[in-house]
């Protein structure tokens, strides 16, 4: 889409030249008013009316930004720029200025709570990090008129105009974390290399924030980061998904134990067969096993009998 934004290109002064020369129309306009009437002279009163009034309406045209601000310019509701320009200047007073921050600012959304693609109830939150990039779009393409809690202070309060930006991208926000954790598991898929919400981590992030960009593009609204700061499984099913992280947990372990009591067992019937310290047979091998597997991979400590008989082999 085509940037319909563009700097201002109206006439402007520096602030303190214009205030220099209001101040010294206001004393000219006095004097002549003064004389004017003193000796009943028309044309100074009259000349004296005018220039008062037009020091008057020039007192209207003074801004002052800051730098990361602007001031969008509309000259009887035609756009006609943003101005940039940090410091302290002069415009037609006649121009009508919208104030905006061009500032970055964050949201903490609460955490929500959604289904995801297995259908299990989660909450999951988000934090957001955006700033206006275009102001042309920020301005025209959306209504922040209804949008501010306070639409008569909107354009005069800066703060009033960037709350209702700010509900525009909660509200988008919302809709945005929904779609994406909609489209993944929470964990424990089948499918171990399966993007989850809970693995996923930087790949996560980075598609809520494609998620974001794509809904508030059309409001000039740059999303500078996105990222998931809270996810945990809805409070009706915490209890159950637990106890199946729990079983997991255990039955991944066992499968370690076990791995690891073969590869014992078998370093030990292969060590004693090497160096011919003792000759098995199969029921002698195979009762040793038993006892090494039972030994490594019971839970509590093996209470070993100690055999004072002899051997028969």
């Amino acid at each position: 889409m085509k940037n319909q934004e563009f700097d201002f290109k109206g006439f402007t002064l520096n602030g303190f030249v214009m205030l220099f020369a209001i101040v010294a129309a206001l004393v000219i306009s006095g004097l002549l008013l003064g004389f004017g009437i003193e000796y009943e002279n028309a044309f100074k009163i009259v000349t004296g009316c005018v220039l008062l009034l037009a020091a008057i309406v020039a007192m209207c045209g003074f801004i002052m930004i800051e730098p990361n601000e602007a001031r969008v310019m509309l000259f009887f509701g035609k756009y006609h720029g943003t101005f940039k320009k940090v410091g302290y200047s002069w415009v037609n007073p006649f121009y009508s200025v919208k104030k905006l921050s061009l500032r970055a600012r964050n949201i903490d959304a609460e955490p929500i709570k959604v289904n995801d693609k297995q259908g299990n109830p989660v909450m999951i939150g988000m934090v957001l990090v955006w700033k206006l990039k275009d102001t042309y779009k920020a301005m025209f393409e959306i209504d922040a008129q209804t949008m501010a809690s306070n639409a008569a202070s909107v354009g005069v309060n800066v703060n009033s105009m960037m709350r209702a930006f700010e509900n525009f991208v909660k509200i988008q926000g919302d809709a945005a974390l929904r779609q994406m954790a909609g489209q993944y598991a929470y964990d424990n898929t089948d499918n171990k290399d399966e993007l989850t919400l809970r693995s996923g981590g930087d790949e996560i992030n980075e598609v809520l924030k494609s998620e974001l960009e794509e809904r508030l593009t059309m409001a000039g609204i740059e999303v500078v980061e996105a990222r998931i700061n809270y996810l945990a499984y809805a409070p009706e099913i915490a209890a159950v998904m637990l106890r199946r992280q729990q079983a997991d947990a255990i039955i991944a372990a066992r499968e370690k134990i076990v791995e690891g009591a073969v590869s014992m067992v078998k370093m030990a019937l292969d060590k004693l067969a090497e160096d011919g310290v003792i000759e098995l047979d199969d029921d002698k091998k195979a009762a040793m096993i038993s006892n090494l597997m039972v030994v490594l991979c019971g839970d509590d400590t093996a209470q070993p009998v100690v055999n004072t008989g002899t051997l028969n082999m």
